[in-house]
């Protein structure tokens, strides 16, 4: 009986512990995601600043209440903004930003087609 006892034990503890690395991976992938608004450049996983760690806080508190990630920034946009996120979610508002390059190489690859074809007529 003992012996089943220590069995189930251990791998109760095991279970935990794999949850907490999975808990820290998301929060690890969520902090280098949120920009530092106090630091240039940085972002909160890498930034020491009061308000890195108040945001630190506020995902673990996040994550703790059983929210997914992009519940998380979702959370986070509403309260500063879009800014605050390092790789923008897509969005009517940014739908240039995102197509614009695709377009330009579209459109660059026709104009050269065409010059080639063009030299090739003469």
């Amino acid at each position: 009986m003992k012996k089943i006892f220590f069995i189930y034990l251990f791998f109760s503890l095991n279970s935990l512990t794999v949850q907490a690395n999975e808990m820290s991976d998301l929060e690890q992938k969520i902090f280098k995601n949120i920009r530092c608004l106090v630091c240039q450049g940085q972002s909160v996983a890498d930034s020491n600043s009061e308000f890195s760690q108040t945001i630190k806080l506020v995902v673990k508190d996040q994550i703790g209440k059983g929210r997914s990630e992009t519940e998380i920034y979702d959370f986070l946009v509403d309260k500063y903004g879009e800014w605050i996120i390092y790789d923008p979610l897509f969005s009517t508002s940014n739908f240039l930003l995102w197509f614009l390059p695709y377009f330009i190489l579209l459109v660059g690859g026709l104009f050269i087609f065409f010059i080639l074809k063009k030299k090739n007529n003469n």
